[in-house]
């Protein structure tokens, strides 16, 4: 049974898919001439209720995926958290796994009380993109100044 499970982001598991998910988005930046800025989160930024890091794993128990929410400043909705590193090894896309985690952190967010999740992406995930619209995500101005970016959505939770 695939399971979605709360972890530290520096995690030996969490931290290889984000070394994965880093490469793939270096790689894709590169064959569109653009450079892509990889940060590797602070411990602290997806530390409850600062924020929550997940690893998916598969029936197997083995690590497939990750993404976590962090806690940024409030909107005009109120408490509001930011869905960060979603990724899923390309061998597993296209089974509602990336849903899956999608729904566990706005779950964690409404714990805490959160009238809003915000996220950004890049145009050419097109994929992703298409997740965040079936789910409720709706494009909006730009939240951050997060270089690797050049959409930005929102969903109330209220």
């Amino acid at each position: 049974m695939v399971q979605v499970q709360r972890t530290d982001a520096d995690a030996p598991d969490a931290h290889m898919l984000l070394a994965e998910y880093f490469e793939d988005r270096t790689i894709g930046f590169a064959a569109q001439d653009q450079v892509y800025t990889p940060v590797f989160p602070a411990r602290a930024t997806f530390t409850p209720p600062a924020g929550a890091f997940v690893v998916l794993r598969d029936d197997e128990g083995q690590a497939r995926g990750c993404g976590g929410i962090r806690r940024i400043a409030d909107g005009e909705r109120g408490v509001r958290y930011e869905v960060k590193h979603l990724y899923l090894r390309p061998d597993t896309r296209g089974r509602g796994w990336g849903r899956l985690m999608l729904e566990d952190l706005e779950r964690r967010a409404r714990e805490w009380d959160a009238r809003e999740l915000v996220l950004d992406t890049h145009h050419s995930l097109e994929a992703a993109a298409g997740l965040y619209r079936t789910s409720g995500f709706v494009e909006t101005e730009r939240f951050n100044e997060n270089p690797n970016a050049t959409r930005w959505y929102s969903k109330a939770l209220d």
